[in-house]
């Protein structure tokens, strides 16, 4: 190797100037014998020796050989030198790269801060003007009954709002993280276990805001004013309850209530304000009972009813009870004045102590099994019934026909102002409930079939004459296989009893296809401080 270190190149021996016509550098001979040094201060080329240098020619051939390693030597000194410079640059790119992906997340999480802070402006402008934001179709004023609560808030409320990332095209999902103040139509939730039993959700709002909200969901989906809101006393109103029943060893407890919001776990309910007052006072006395019982790792639920003949309870267990707490069950039924029902399977239901329960309807007295389907709000149900026949305006000489009609809670009403009405069910005990209930209330000119109602009933033998007058009060999948044997029959006017009100807007619009508009529409009550929402519709054919 011709070239030394640097510090080599501190030691000249010989001062050698010469124009290379490159930068100034410096070579040192083979050994270390002789340093030169190239300048660019003169023309001339003057070596000077110290007294171990080499011959002048042989210096001079070894002068040259340098250049040549030192042009080569410079020339992969620039390209590592450019190498480094692009490293360097691609490294600085990367940086860049890296900073500027950093500030696009930081200017993405600030858009979204201020796109949230937008629509919970626009939120507060829609509540300003009392509307309510546009949204898709089939569910209550654009969104589900289970997020009605959501929209709520917003009314009851001014919040801080804080987007957890999920923002769509027609809605954003965010978390209350702090209440700033209150609505005046903020109320206290009369229920200890508000805001964790997933029963009532809009305890703190008042009774009117409540009716108002609803009332202008079914309105906007149905495109139709509500005419009337049909309510009751907004407390005290539940006759009937499912509790569940859960045992724990560990504290050797047992659990009675309700489930939680959104998860299995049980709420272990003292009080529930909605209940009727009888079945609220008896919830103490219930799980005294039940937890006195040899089987009590063997309960499933308890279920309490308030007929207007006295309470009734039945208890579903999942292994034999033994005699000595059948003998305790007994006991208990009697010193509480309630009809006591055991069922040891879900198909099982043994009456034990007791009558038969029933309830009053249009003056009609209803017999009903513990098992069938009975309208959870009395009062309600009373006002639904007497609407509904005022609606249809039943004349002496009218045939009626009641579609989805249970056990006859409009039929046997019906049928004391048409000269005929057909009820029809779908569930054979039903029909026989209420085959039943119209003998018993003396009533001959109604008759219960059981029908697939999915099938033409325009082809039986019972709708050959036609009817003035139906009524219809579906399921929550509403009846979209019935409306077009509902046209056939051409009714002067439908009443539509829905629970769903998004099933209510889609079967309407076969109706108003064939020549029918909405008259009235009513909005029911039927579970206030929850986001379920019932309603009743009167078609006419124009």
């Amino acid at each position: 190797m011709l070239f030394r270190s640097q510090r080599a190149l501190q030691t000249i021996a010989v001062d050698f100037r010469i124009q290379v016509g490159a930068p100034v550098v410096h070579i040192a001979a083979i050994h270390g014998i002789a340093f030169i040094r190239f300048r660019e201060d003169s023309d001339d080329a003057v070596p000077v020796f110290n007294h171990r240098a080499r011959p002048c020619a042989h210096l001079v051939d070894r002068l040259h050989q340098g250049m040549g390693v030192l042009q080569r030597a410079g020339q992969r000194t620039a390209q590592s030198q450019q190498s480094a410079h692009t490293c360097q640059h691609a490294v600085a790119q990367l940086g860049f790269e890296r900073q500027r992906k950093k500030h696009r997340r930081r200017a993405l999480r600030r858009a979204n801060h201020q796109k949230a802070l937008l629509q919970a402006q626009a939120v507060q402008q829609h509540i300003a003007r009392h509307q309510w934001p546009q949204r898709r179709p089939g569910h209550i004023g654009g969104i589900d009954q289970r997020k009605t609560l959501a929209l709520l808030a917003h009314q009851v409320l001014r919040a801080q709002m804080v987007c957890n990332g999920e923002d769509k095209r027609q809605y954003a999902r965010g978390q209350v993280k702090r209440r700033l103040n209150d609505s005046p139509a903020r109320v206290a939730p009369r229920c200890p276990h508000f805001g964790v039993c997933g029963g009532c959700q809009q305890q703190h709002a008042s009774t009117e805001l409540q009716q108002k909200s609803k009332s202008r969901a079914l309105a906007r989906l149905l495109k139709h004013d509500v005419n009337e809101i049909v309510a009751d006393e907004p407390w005290g109103y539940r006759r009937r309850a499912r509790l569940s029943l859960s045992y724990q060893p560990k504290t050797a407890r047992l659990e009675m209530g309700f489930r939680k919001a959104g998860s299995s776990d049980i709420v272990d309910v003292q009080q529930c304000p909605i209940l009727v007052p009888h079945l609220e006072a008896l919830l103490p006395e219930v799980r005294t009972c039940l937890s006195g019982l040899d089987g009590v790792r063997h309960l499933g639920h308890v279920e309490l009813v308030m007929a207007n003949n006295g309470p009734l309870m039945v208890l579903r267990h999942t292994a034999p009870l033994s005699k000595k707490d059948r003998e305790k069950l007994e006991r208990f039924s009697h010193s509480h004045d309630l009809a006591l029902f055991l069922a040891p399977q879900s198909e099982i239901l043994e009456q034990v102590t007791g009558e038969a329960p029933w309830y009053a309807s249009n003056g009609l007295r209803l017999t009903f099994s513990p098992r069938d389907f009975i309208q959870v709000n009395d009062g309600v149900n009373q006002l639904m019934v007497e609407k509904a026949l005022t609606w249809l305006d039943v004349q002496k000489s009218d045939r009626v026909l009641d579609l989805f009609c249970g056990m006859g809670n409009f039929t046997l009403p019906l049928a004391r102002k048409a000269a005929s009405v057909v009820g029809v069910e779908g569930v054979e005990a039903l029909v026989a409930k209420g085959q039943e209930n119209a003998l018993q209330n003396g009533l001959q000119n109604v008759t219960f079939f059981h029908q697939n109602l999915e099938d033409d009933v325009t082809q039986q033998p019972w709708a050959k004459q036609g009817f003035d007058k139906i009524l219809l009060d579906p399921a929550r999948a509403g009846a979209p296989g019935v409306m077009a044997h509902i046209i056939k029959l051409a009714p002067k006017r439908v009443v539509y009893v829905s629970c769903n009100p998004a099933t209510l807007a889609r079967d309407s619009e076969a109706l108003i296809s064939a020549g029918y508009q909405i008259q009235r529409l009513a909005m029911l009550d039927m579970f206030p401080h929850t986001g379920h929402l019932e309603s009743m519709v009167l078609f006419e054919h124009i």
